[in-house]
């Protein structure tokens, strides 16, 4: 396999697993090095008021990124551009003019604005971070605001490589981006401190887009700036992402929520949270996010081509190899959580403290990975048969209940102290100070798997059969998980008594071995099962 995802670099990748596969193995590079990158914020910062003041940081730009930034994302731009392409290269190449000298002028004045209006926003927020720190997370989420502009810029940019289908331009962006950040807190925080690793940030997004810049320049569609704009084409686009801008924007809107809820909580609340989350995200991008972005041109054009039953075969090909891959992922992450976070955390000022709650975090936010990962390809599935509005509403009722969830909740563990001790007993966090914080995981997972069974009994009454066809992937997928879970459990307790868990290399090789044994009875399991995607895979 690994041959094959070699031979795949630098060549156009018509099949989706091809695509898939090397998707997954530079987001899974991606992923370590965004994994050192926490690490290394860890080892300085740990869960602290500093590294709160940090991530709270992004939220405003982030939203900006989000919501504007993606009226020229992947899965809006890609239909528009392959049928541009079918017109031949000169109205390719207009309709590329026009479409990003509007969107420059959009992103550029957005950010103009919440630059002198960013104040208020994040006062209101963070209020009980109190004045030093909000004075602090105004200045850098300032520096920060150039960031949505590169890597919307980015976004129309990958937008172009992928109607190619050159998937290797897209995948090296994340890794250029995390090697910035990664260059600002060894070279950069030591001078400037907070404000140094945002501007390895700021250069990442610069780099994110300046690396698919000579693939641009060998098919002569360096976008230029061009009065007056074809205003009949952008706004055919900007129209039919709106409903896509705004399902993306109140998910953020909703991360904002659970980090203004979080700084209510103890300081470093925002910290684990993002630590987690991060942690979780791992499968969620190397599974969920290269198959569902590697799925949508092929989609895209299917749908177009009027080929519904190709279409539907490929959704559900992908469903499949998502449930197959995830669920004993997130198995195996349940019961290896705390070996993880030492692992990966666990160095410098990264308290025990700070392990126990990210671990218990890392665990609830473990238990919606799947949905998180299906969701992704279902909303991409309705984008590329150009029904926008159905994931929006979806999406915004979901959003809402994750932010009543974890309101809940926490209104729960502060009233009811019973219910709050039966959780913190079954994570492990008992008597840990800020274990509240486990509320926002637990809220975010219920509303994430109910955002899935709203897509699946929609898309069930869209295309017939559909979950049908799913049922002996997911009874195998959940089957291999338990019993994954189970086996790393019973070699956990095995190898506690062989490596000295106090240290890295202990906890490590505890967890790594545990794990093989987890992957290998899951295999076992599925084979018994006999399970399809089991062989594609071998």
């Amino acid at each position: 396999m690994v041959k094959r995802l070699f031979g795949l670099v630098g060549k156009e990748i018509s099949d989706i697993h091809d695509a898939a596969y090397l998707l997954a193995l530079f987001t899974f590079a991606s992923q370590i090095l965004g994994l050192l990158r926490d690490r290394m914020l860890a080892h300085f910062f740990g869960a602290s008021g500093s590294l709160d003041v940090y991530y709270a940081a992004f939220r405003v730009p982030d939203l900006i990124f989000v919501s504007i930034g993606s009226l020229v994302s992947v899965s809006v731009l890609i239909p528009f551009l392959q049928t541009k392409l079918k017109e031949g290269e000169k109205p390719l190449k207009d309709f590329i003019d026009s479409v990003f000298t509007s969107f420059s002028f959009l992103i550029i004045f957005v950010s103009l604005t919440a630059f002198f209006f960013i104040s208020p926003i994040i006062k209101n927020l963070f209020r009980d971070l109190g004045p030093e720190k909000i004075t602090e997370i105004i200045v850098l989420s300032k520096i920060l605001l150039l960031s949505p502009v590169f890597l919307g810029i980015s976004n129309l940019f990958a937008s172009i490589t992928q109607s190619y289908r050159r998937f290797l331009l897209y995948a090296l962006c994340p890794l250029v981006y995390n090697v910035s950040i990664i260059f600002g807190i060894i070279f950069l925080r030591p001078q400037f401190g907070l404000s140094g690793i945002i501007y390895g940030v700021v250069l990442g997004a610069f780099l994110h887009a300046l690396i698919q810049l000579p693939f641009l320049f060998k098919m002569k569609l360096i976008p230029d700036f061009v009065f007056p704009v074809n205003f009949k084409s952008v706004s055919k686009v900007f129209l039919l992402s709106i409903p896509r801008t705004a399902t993306l924007s109140v998910g953020s809107l909703a991360i904002a929520i659970l980090l203004s809820l979080a700084s209510k909580m103890p300081t470093g609340s925002i910290s684990i949270f993002n630590f987690s989350y991060n942690l979780q995200a791992v499968p969620m991008s190397i599974i969920g996010i290269s198959y569902s972005m590697a799925a949508f041109p092929l989609l895209s054009t299917l749908y177009l081509n009027g080929e519904k039953k190709k279409f539907l075969e490929h959704i559900t090909v992908a469903t499949r190899h998502i449930i197959f891959l995830s669920l004993p992922v997130m198995g195996l992450f349940i019961v290896l959580r705390a070996q993880i976070v030492r692992t990966v955390l666990g160095s410098g000022n990264f308290s025990w403290n700070d392990t126990k709650l990210t671990a218990a975090c890392f665990a609830l936010f473990s238990i919606s990975a799947v949905a998180q990962s299906l969701v992704l390809l279902f909303v991409r599935a309705y984008y590329a048969s150009g029904f926008t509005k159905r994931p929006l509403f979806i999406n915004v009722f979901s959003s809402l209940m994750i932010i009543l969830f974890s309101y809940g909740f926490f209104e729960i563990f502060k009233f009811f102290p019973k219910v709050f001790s039966f959780f913190e007993n079954l994570f492990k966090v008992a008597g840990v100070p800020g274990s509240e914080v486990i509320a926002l995981p637990l809220g975010f997972s219920l509303g994430t798997i109910l955002n899935l069974i709203i897509f699946l009994f929609i898309f069930e009454k869209d295309y017939k059969g559909f979950t049908k066809s799913i049922k002996k992937t997911a009874f195998e997928g959940l089957a291999s998980a338990v019993f994954a879970g189970f086996g790393a459990y019973i070699a956990l307790n095995i190898f506690d008594k062989v490596f000295d868990i106090n240290t890295l290399k202990g906890i490590f090789m505890q967890g790594f071995l545990s794990g093989l044994c987890g992957i290998a009875v899951a295999v076992f399991v599925l084979k018994i099962l006999d399970s399809k995607e089991l062989k594609d895979a071998s």
